[in-house]
């Protein structure tokens, strides 16, 4: 892959080249390889703030905060000094540690639906185990995923998958046995006919539904009203679990998570990303009855030998008392939605229709005529047009997702200014590429 032609970064283009001769493709996730966009990978220097630079010493205002994990910003103090004190005195121990009590202390508190949490070191770890307990709890083995969305990359999970999967055009993945294909059973999100006809005939046979509550891996999709409480009521008529992946809703959207806003009640809950503040921290949980399950409570096994260390506990606990300052997700809210809406009417001048929306600190654009409600309008959308405004704002100093089926985010350490300078370099943008 050659360079964008209006992006000389000689020290980017040199680590891509290096990269390349012992990573795959150059990159550990595939997003990051900038196949939907087009050009080269930039490779990040440091990150402070609302603000990442690069190798060749450009700075962008960052609205993907390593993919929602950044809700307090990049590298804030209190975080930071948290981890590096954890640090001293051992980076994993293998064996309990007091801080894992006091994460899941605050997690529980804030989560009506979660009595009892276990750790993990990835969303993907939280979805396939948080599969794998429902499973136990109810002797069947199906689940029902909707088109679109992406829960990691686990065997069961990875059919009609969003987000990079999307990107590439690569709905099921190779090396996924049939088998395991053929216990998901996928729906349209925001069908709820769709997936009461599916329950009507495999119901009995559902251990799970799975979703997220608001779609974030094909775009920013919400919900539409009475989606979420239908399936809650469905999963009750057919004694199915509800799962909510909430790895990037969770402690995003609000305290807690879009549960706590929805009004509906999961039954398990998997978490991520903010509650690791950076560090490689997720989590499933549920009610006491059903966690009583995992090993070694019960026979359902899961285990991990990073799972709870010391210092991604620390970072978690230093993010969620950030979390819980006074007015900080009012705060966050207000924000995005006013830059949502900002992005919206800066198009409008340009010409351009563009679908915005947001909740919490996560937001998402769409180069459609029509709002995205599913997985087809999301493929409907016009991605060359996306890929042409990547360019345009990174050149104009903004770090966008390098991708339209992705979601994006603001933290709190986006102050008047930075959102200042997104819009100017939006409204710019929009003007070159509808010339």
């Amino acid at each position: 892959m050659t360079a964008h032609p209006d992006s000389p970064r000689p020290r980017s283009n040199a680590a891509y080249e290096r990269a390349c001769r012992v990573l795959v493709a150059g990159v550990n996730s595939p997003v990051r390889a900038f196949g939907a966009v087009g050009g080269t990978p930039v490779f990040v220097d440091r990150a402070e703030g609302p603000d990442i630079f690069d190798v060749d010493g450009r700075r962008y205002v960052d609205l993907v905060g390593s993919w929602g994990s950044a809700i307090v910003g990049h590298a804030p103090p209190a975080v930071v000094e948290a981890v590096c004190r954890a640090a001293k005195s051992g980076l994993s121990f293998g064996a309990c540690c007091a801080a894992e009590s006091e994460l899941a202390e605050i997690i529980v508190s804030a989560l009506p639906s979660m009595e009892v949490a276990r750790f993990v070191n990835s969303g993907t770890e939280a979805t396939m185990s948080a599969i794998r307990l429902a499973r136990a709890a109810t002797g069947r083995s199906k689940i029902v995923k909707f088109i679109g969305c992406y829960h990691g990359h686990a065997d069961s999970l990875l059919v009609a998958a969003g987000s990079g999967a999307a990107t590439y055009g690569v709905p099921d993945s190779a090396g996924v046995p049939a088998a395991f294909a053929e216990c998901t059973i996928l729906v349209p999100y925001n069908d709820f006919n769709a997936v009461e006809q599916a329950m009507s005939k495999l119901g009995g046979e559902v251990a799970a539904i799975l979703v997220e509550p608001i779609a974030g891996n094909m775009g920013y999709v919400e919900p539409l009203e009475g989606f979420l409480t239908g399936l809650r009521a469905l999963c009750d008529r057919y004694g199915s679990l509800l799962i909510f992946d909430e790895v990037m809703t969770g402690f995003r959207t609000a305290w807690g998570g879009f549960q706590t806003v929805c009004g509906v009640r999961p039954d398990i809950t998997c978490l991520g990303k903010v509650i690791g503040g950076g560090m490689p921290v997720a989590a499933y949980g549920a009610r006491r009855e059903l966690m009583s399950l995992v090993s070694p409570w019960g026979s359902m096994y899961q285990a991990g030998t990073l799972s709870g260390n010391p210092v991604g506990m620390a970072a978690g606990i230093a993010t969620l008392r950030l979390c819980q300052s006074s007015g900080f997700y009012d705060e966050l809210h207000r924000k995005s939605t006013q830059l949502s809406s900002d992005l919206r009417a800066a198009a409008a001048n340009a010409g351009i229709t563009l679908q915005a929306g947001a909740w919490g600190g996560l937001l998402g654009i769409a180069f459609s005529e029509r709002p995205v409600r599913n997985f087809a309008d999301a493929q409907a959308c016009d991605h060359k047009l996306y890929a042409r405004f990547f360019h345009a704002m990174l050149e104009r100093g903004v770090w966008l997702p390098p991708s339209g089926y992705e979601a994006m985010f603001l933290s709190a350490a986006h102050d008047d200014h930075a959102i200042t300078a997104i819009i100017n370099a939006a409204k710019d943008a929009f003007r070159s590429i509808a010339s």
